[in-house]
């Protein structure tokens, strides 16, 4: 039996690292999820195993035409984003249109060479050899796969052995290419259809004058549609400032009893000599200064809705009349014989632990169990971070167009500083924040130091739940892309630019936030 020649075994030697090489890659392809990620760790195979001294995978940007470098092993980040080829211009461009593999011995010698990444400057790099292969899917072309080595005397056999691997590393790439685009592609239709029926919810729940899209606030608008039609008795819960009043509103504007009055009563705000008397009217003479008859806040709101703020505040005589009246629905005016009937819906609110005061012998168990018949609980502003930012552009419109000034936007310091603090004054400190931030504000944009000092220390930083690093990454990203779209009134592709990075990825990002592009369209 003959033995084995040395070419023989160079070539069993190549064959082996080929089927090693291809079966590494193939593991890699099989389970990508991501594009560029997989990419990556084919190239830094093909480095290992293929003693390549740079390798790139370029795909044509289905947005611009052109041809953009994907990954890169061996060259540096300001190198790749130079790598820029319209179809036909270069070597690759050449490959793309052609749909042809090319071998050049000798990089330095190609006429057809531009060296955008610049990165083959010295005389060693420029003998290196480039062999480049077109990636397909189907009779399309779609990229390019291209690897420099050192170039070496007598290449003949070695290259075009090279050359067909690299076509069928290729052709798998391709395969991956399609399949990820597919899922992606399904993935955006989904997100797009989940994005679509969570605004047409948003829009169904949606209560006039309240600004919040966060889960916590969904729920309190699910909850008035639930009730606001019946006329069950409702305690809104909730510290000072989340918005009880207006959510009071919406009960009313969103009820059968809309035509009728809303009438307010602030139980905090009235003395209790006079508390009673507001709330039940009375006759002539009934007390000292009772000149004439009085009409009640009961009688004013009859066939619409009663609500009595602060409800905590009232005293143990007036809790027991009030008991007496969502009872039996009537009720006697000071110093007056005759029994009223009420026709009204009740709607209370407090920010105390009624419970708490029950326990303790300041509210009467009875009447709070007849109170808390449907409570609704408001979350404090710290509990919904990302209606923050609505709401702070919402004022900012507001007392810029009250103010006649041009107020365009917010800086991505200023949003950073309203994101930390920890708004113990809820909805009103953050309006009463901005309307400051306006009033002294002589540019187009409020900054940091237009806001109140007290959002600028460290101890108003809300520090109960730090972020990740991950998260604080994620939301850096975040404003910077905003704040991008911003300058280019929503233009994708010029943000890109002005954020020096590649639309794939621009896009990719704006996809993961769900970031709208189009509300940027109007802003400067």
């Amino acid at each position: 039996m003959d033995k084995p020649t040395e070419t023989t075994i160079a070539d069993q030697r190549i064959e082996h690292t080929n089927l090693s090489c291809l079966y590494e890659i193939t593991k890699q392809l099989a389970s990508a999820h991501n594009l560029q990620d997989c990419l990556e760790k084919v190239v830094e195979t093909l480095a290992r195993e293929k003693d390549m001294t740079t390798g790139t995978v370029t795909i044509v940007n289905p947005n611009t035409g052109e041809l953009e470098i994907e990954v890169a092993h061996g060259i540096t980040a300001e190198a790749r984003r130079r790598g820029k080829y319209k179809l036909g211009e270069g070597i690759t461009g050449k490959v793309v249109v052609t749909g042809e593999p090319i071998l050049v011995p000798q990089i330095g010698e190609e006429p057809l060479f531009l060296n955008r990444t610049r990165t083959r400057g010295d005389e060693r790099k420029k003998k290196s050899s480039f062999l480049c292969v077109p990636i397909k899917v189907g009779n399309q072309c779609i990229g390019a796969l291209s690897i420099d080595r050192e170039y070496r005397e007598n290449l003949g056999v070695q290259a075009e052995n090279d050359l067909r691997f690299l076509t069928v590393v290729s052709g798998l790439i391709a395969q991956t290419v399609q399949r990820i685009r597919l899922v992606n592609e399904e993935k955006e239709k989904l997100r797009q259809e989940n994005s679509q029926l969570r605004r047409e919810l948003s829009e169904k729940n949606r209560i006039e004058e309240i600004i919040g899209n966060s889960s916590r606030m969904q729920e309190v608008y699910d909850m008035v549609h639930r009730v606001a039609d019946s006329n069950a008795t409702v305690l809104l819960r909730g510290e000072s400032g989340t918005g009880k009043t207006l959510v009071a509103k919406a009960l009313h504007a969103n009820s059968s009893r809309r035509k009728g009055p809303f009438v307010v009563v602030n139980c905090a705000a009235l003395p209790e000599s006079l508390l009673e008397s507001e709330l039940f009217g009375h006759e002539k003479g009934a007390f000292t200064g009772a000149v004439s008859r009085k009409i009640g806040r009961f009688e004013q709101a009859r066939k619409g809705t009663l609500f009595l703020d602060e409800i905590s505040e009232i005293n143990p005589s007036v809790q027991v009349k009030l008991l007496n009246v969502i009872q039996e629905r009537t009720f006697q005016c000071l110093g007056g014989a005759e029994v009223l009937k009420t026709d009204i819906r009740l709607v209370a609110a407090t920010n105390r632990d009624l419970e708490k005061a029950v326990e303790n012998g300041l509210f009467r168990e009875d009447l709070y169990y007849r109170l808390n018949v449907f409570p609704i609980y408001l979350p404090p502003l710290r509990e919904r971070r990302t209606d923050i930012l609505l709401l702070a552009e919402y004022f900012l419109e507001k007392f810029s167009r009250e103010n006649n000034k041009r107020i365009e936007r917010i800086s991505t310091s200023a949003i950073d500083l309203l994101m930390q603090y920890h708004w113990p004054g809820n909805v009103r400190e953050l309006q009463n924040c901005m309307e400051r931030a306006v009033l002294i504000c002589d540019e187009n944009t409020i900054k940091s130091i237009h806001l109140p000092p007290t959002l600028q220390s460290s101890e108003s930083v809300a520090t109960d739940k730090p972020l990740s690093l991950a998260a604080a990454v994620e939301n850096y990203e975040r404003e910077l892309i905003i704040d991008a779209l911003k300058k280019n009134k929503g233009n994708q592709t010029r943000a890109a630019r002005y954020l020096n990075t590649s639309l794939r990825i621009i896009n990719y990002k704006i996809h993961n936030y769900n970031i709208e592009p189009k509300q940027y369209k109007g802003t400067p």
